[in-house]
C-alpha cells in the first residue's frame, strides 16, 4: 500500500463477508451512486459454546457487577452495524450513512462495523458463549467505509478523509460519549487532525487502530498517531504482539486481535484478526469507566486506562503501556506504570468547560438512573421469589389476616 493514501481503511485483516466487486473509492465533491444492495451470505448460526479467549482473559461477569457500559454512547465509525443480529437487537441507535447518502448506519455489507460493536457491546443469550465486555453500552453507528485491505490489496467503497472528518465531528455532536474507530488514514490530513481536535475539546475519548502494515515498514497510522487519541495495536492468545501489528511512538498500548471471535451480519459468528478488533476492547473499558467513574474527563479515562495495563512479555514500541486490564481499570484509584503523556496531555484542557461540566452531569444522571433501575428490578426479583416461596406455605397452613381489634 501506499504511504500516500488519504482515504480511510478499515483496519481488519480478514474480508470474510466482503462479497462481489469492489466499487472505486468515492472522492471528494464527487457525485455518489446508488447504494448496491449487500450481497454479503449469512454466517452459519451454530451454537458458540466455548469462551473465546479474550473472554477467559477479561472475564465479563466479574466486571458486570461494576459496570457494563449502561447509560453510554460508544460511537462507531465504520462500514455501519447491523441492528438485527440478536446480540445487537436493540442496542444499535439511529445513525448516519456518509458512504450511501439517505442510510442510518444500521446496515452492514462488509461485517466489519458489526464485529467491532459486538467486541463492545454483544448482549449475553443462553446458550452462547460470546458477548460484548460493556454489554449495556449503546451503540451509534457512523458508515463511512468498506474498504479492507487484504493480503496488501485493497478492496471496496470508502469515503475522502474530508468525510472522514465529518464523521468524527457527527458523533461528537450526537452525544458520543467514546469514540472506536478501527480504520486508517496513512496521511495526515488537517480536516481529520481537526475534527480530532474538535472531540478532544469537548471531552469525547478517541479509540483508533494502530494499523496492520507491520511488514510493510509501520508507515504513520492516522488518527492513531494524533495527540489525544488512544492508539492500539494487537496481541494473540500468547499475549505477544501480533505480526502484522504495527510499532510506534503512536501504539499505546494493546489488546486482543487475533483470532478474535465476533458477531457477523444477520445471524452467526466469525474468527478475525487485525488491530481493527484490538481497538473496541479499550473502547470497551473506556465505556466501563465513563458509567462507574462519570465525574471522569476523557483524559483521566484514558490515564486510567494506559496506567493499569499488566507487563507485556515483548519490548519496543509495539506494546505501549502493556497489555489492557479492563478490571484493574475500573478498579483501582491510582498507581500503575505511568504512560500515555501523549494521549493525557492532548486531554488535560480546562476541566471547568461548561460543555464538560454539562456532560459529566449526563453520564452522572444516567448511571444514577441506571442504578435506580436495577436497584427496583432486583427488589421485584426478591419479592417474587419471597411470594412464590411463602404462599403456597401459607395456604397449606391457612394463614389468614389477623382479625382488628
Amino acid at each position: 500500500m501506499s504511504r500516500s493514501i488519504a482515504r480511510p481503511v478499515l483496519a481488519g485483516l480478514t474480508a470474510t463477508l466482503l462479497i462481489g466487486a469492489a466499487a472505486p473509492a468515492v472522492a471528494a465533491g464527487a457525485a455518489r451512486r446508488a447504494a448496491p444492495a449487500c450481497t454479503t451470505a449469512l454466517a452459519p448460526a451454530r451454537p458458540v459454546t466455548t469462551v473465546p479467549w479474550p473472554q477467559q482473559r477479561y472475564d465479563p461477569a466479574r466486571l458486570a457487577p461494576l459496570a457494563t457500559g449502561t447509560g453510554v454512547t460508544v460511537a462507531v465509525v465504520d462500514s455501519g452495524v447491523d441492528r438485527v443480529h440478536p446480540q445487537l437487537a436493540g442496542r444499535v441507535l439511529t445513525g448516519t450513512d456518509l458512504l450511501d447518502p439517505g442510510g442510518d448506519g444500521r446496515r452492514d455489507c462488509a461485517g466489519h462495523g458489526t464485529g467491532v460493536a459486538s467486541i463492545i457491546a454483544a448482549a449475553p443469550r443462553p446458550g452462547v458463549a460470546f458477548h460484548g465486555l460493556a454489554p449495556g453500552a449503546r451503540i451509534l453507528p457512523v458508515r463511512v467505509s468498506e474498504q479492507q485491505v487484504v493480503q496488501g490489496r485493497e478492496s471496496g467503497r470508502t469515503v475522502s478523509a474530508r468525510e472522514f472528518a465529518r464523521a468524527i465531528r457527527w458523533a461528537v455532536d450526537h452525544d458520543a460519549d467514546v469514540v472506536n474507530l478501527s480504520l486508517v488514514l496513512y496521511a495526515d490530513d488537517p480536516e481529520v487532525r481537526s475534527a480530532v481536535r474538535y472531540a478532544v475539546d469537548r471531552d469525547v475519548v478517541l479509540v483508533a487502530a494502530a494499523g496492520n502494515l507491520h511488514d510493510n515498514g509501520n508507515p504513520r497510522p492516522f488518527p492513531a498517531a494524533y495527540d489525544g487519541v488512544l492508539g492500539v495495536g494487537a496481541i494473540g492468545a500468547d499475549g505477544g504482539r501480533a505480526t502484522f501489528s504495527q510499532t510506534g511512538p503512536y501504539v499505546d498500548l494493546v489488546a486482543p486481535g487475533s483470532e478474535v471471535l465476533t458477531a457477523a451480519p444477520g445471524q452467526g459468528h466469525h474468527r478475525v484478526e487485525g488491530t481493527s478488533y484490538a481497538a473496541p476492547f479499550v473502547a470497551a473499558t473506556a465505556a466501563l469507566l465513563r458509567q462507574y467513574r462519570p465525574e471522569l474527563t476523557a483524559a483521566q479515562v484514558a490515564e486510567r486506562i494506559v496506567a493499569t495495563t499488566d507487563p507485556a512479555p515483548g519490548a519496543g514500541g509495539g506494546y505501549g503501556t502493556g497489555v489492557l486490564n479492563p478490571y484493574r481499570a475500573v478498579t483501582e484509584t491510582g498507581g500503575g506504570r505511568p504512560g500515555g503523556n501523549r494521549v493525557v496531555a492532548a486531554l488535560a484542557d480546562d476541566r471547568a468547560d461548561p460543555a464538560l461540566v454539562a456532560r459529566q452531569a449526563r453520564r452522572a444522571t444516567a448511571r444514577d438512573r441506571a442504578l435506580l433501575v436495577g436497584t427496583v428490578i432486583g427488589t421485584a426479583a426478591i419479592t417474587v421469589a419471597l411470594l412464590a416461596l411463602v404462599l403456597p406455605r401459607a395456604a397449606r397452613r391457612r394463614w389468614r389476616p389477623a382479625d382488628p381489634d
